[in-house]
């Protein structure tokens, strides 16, 4: 293009030479010097080279190439961004569009904990569904499941999973297994069942004076954010010696707290209100600082 092109600040630049090409369609070309500059240049015209139905399967053979796929992808994003004059009329401007939407996707599928491994690492007996970017195997899913100790993690993942598969737009469904969504709800239950027969089983057993790991939770009586901002407090805000007060895995602290407190009603509390509670990014759902429970004074 005669245009000028402004860069992205792209750590990773994969190309290759006309010579050495194996997928001349989606291989970024560049027999020229690769700089930051001839890169930017190219990835810009390899865009306008293809058709947008090759936008999708473009996108995924550069991420498979890079390391950090995400990082690449954002940085894909800004290109096109600061190079917005380049799209214009009508048919590039849909290009324009339809490529942010896809940098979108694929940057969310990466992020996902979901089972996203290449088909042909699973059989395909083992393959529930499939739609054009994924498959959905509770084979796999399960194997994922073995390895997550927690049973709250397992059931996060587990609902995630099927509303993902439920809102997917399904092009391949295997009539010999279960669907896909039936399994998680299948496990949902289990897990739920187990936990409370489990929890039962404890209940029933005789009081041991001597038994010091059991005990009844304790009731706080100020609000879930209130009292779950202080460990917020203490385990990012308040520091000694460089060390948070309280150090430790998240999933850790979401386990404690559910596992030891009850709210002022004498209510369970929800671990995923817990979580969001204690993620950073979510100021939002912590106390107005007029309600705060300020830990800094007290120390």
């Amino acid at each position: 293009m005669e245009q000028h092109i402004q860069t992205a600040s792209f750590v990773e630049m994969i190309v290759a030479k006309h010579a050495q090409t194996s997928n001349s369609d989606f291989d970024i070309i560049l027999d020229d010097k690769v700089t930051l500059q001839n890169y930017c240049n190219a990835l810009i015209n390899k865009i306008f080279e293809l058709k947008q139905s090759e936008f999708p399967s473009f996108i995924n053979y550069q991420s498979s190439l890079v390391e950090e796929p995400v990082l690449w992808l954002n940085k894909l994003e800004k290109l096109i961004a600061n190079n917005e004059a380049l799209f214009t009329g009508k048919c590039a401007l849909s290009r324009y569009n339809k490529l942010f939407y896809l940098i979108e996707k694929k940057r969310s599928d990466l992020q996902s904990s979901s089972v996203k491994d290449p088909k042909a690492h699973t059989l395909k007996k083992h393959i529930n569904a499939e739609n054009e970017d994924r498959y959905f195997s509770f084979y796999e899913l399960k194997k994922l499941l073995d390895k997550t100790p927690c049973d709250n993690e397992k059931i996060l993942l587990l609902t995630k999973e099927k509303h993902e598969y439920r809102q997917s737009n399904i092009e391949f469904i295997n009539q010999k297994i279960p669907l896909f969504d039936e399994q998680c709800s299948k496990e949902i239950e289990q897990i739920y069942e187990l936990g409370k027969l489990k929890s039962e089983f404890e209940k029933s057993k005789p009081n041991n004076c001597n038994n010091h790991s059991h005990f009844n939770k304790i009731q706080f009586n100020c609000n879930v954010n209130q009292f779950v901002d202080i460990f917020y407090q203490l385990h990012r805000e308040l520091f000694s010696n460089g060390k948070p007060i309280i150090d430790g895995n998240i999933n850790d602290m979401v386990a404690m707290i559910v596992h030891s407190f009850v709210d002022k009603d004498g209510n369970e509390i929800s671990p995923q209100t817990v979580e969001t509670i204690l993620k950073p990014s979510r100021g939002d759902k912590r106390p107005k600082p007029h309600k705060r429970l300020d830990i800094d004074k007290l120390l």
